[in-house]
């Protein structure tokens, strides 16, 4: 089985990125290389239950095992002190990450309140495009009952793009709803 995204992309979005671009080899056509997740809980240092809640959360979200971060300084103003857990992240390649782009762009996205598409500017130069979700409950996996704190995300697509234009190409082709 296939994943119809990835399917999508070798037959469809290739082809039309190399006559837009002028590729010469089809290597040269950017794809989709990784895409991480990162979430950030603050009030983990109070209560490490909250932080135990997250893993949760990213887990079903992903459908992988998230790693705990860390804080990498001490910083008086927040009470946080170096090795203090603070986050979790997931970095997802292959199947699982065309399964969660395909999610993402056709489920949750269209499920967020006023939806006007995401952001044209939030590219980092690189062909790396960075995506901020306010909470967790568009994901359809993640049961409204459930839920003890409405927490936000992250979302880091890392492409083989070398510049934002392409990058953009390739996630309009994907599917991406950008805002006009």
């Amino acid at each position: 089985m296939t994943n119809r995204l990835k399917e999508k992309y070798t037959s469809e979005i290739v082809p039309a990125l190399t006559e837009k671009f002028d590729y010469t080899s089809i290597m040269a056509v950017p794809k989709v290389d990784k895409i991480v997740i990162n979430m950030g809980v603050g009030d983990a240092l109070n209560n490490s239950k909250n932080l135990d809640k997250a893993v949760a959360e990213l887990a079903l979200i992903s459908g992988q095992k998230p790693i705990i971060t860390k804080a990498k300084k001490s910083v008086a103003a927040f009470r946080l002190r170096e090795g203090q857990s603070i986050g979790a992240k997931v970095t997802l390649r292959g199947e699982r990450m065309y399964e969660f782009l395909d999610k993402l762009v056709t489920v949750s996205l269209p499920r967020v309140r006023d939806f006007h598409g995401v952001s044209n500017k939030a590219f980092d130069g690189r062909g790396n495009y960075t995506l901020g979700v306010k909470e967790q409950l568009i994901f359809p996996e993640i049961t409204y009952d459930d839920v003890d704190k409405v927490r936000g995300m992250d979302i880091v697509i890392v492409t083989t793009a070398n510049t934002d234009e392409e990058s953009h190409e390739l996630l309009k082709q994907l599917g991406m709803p950008f805002a006009k």
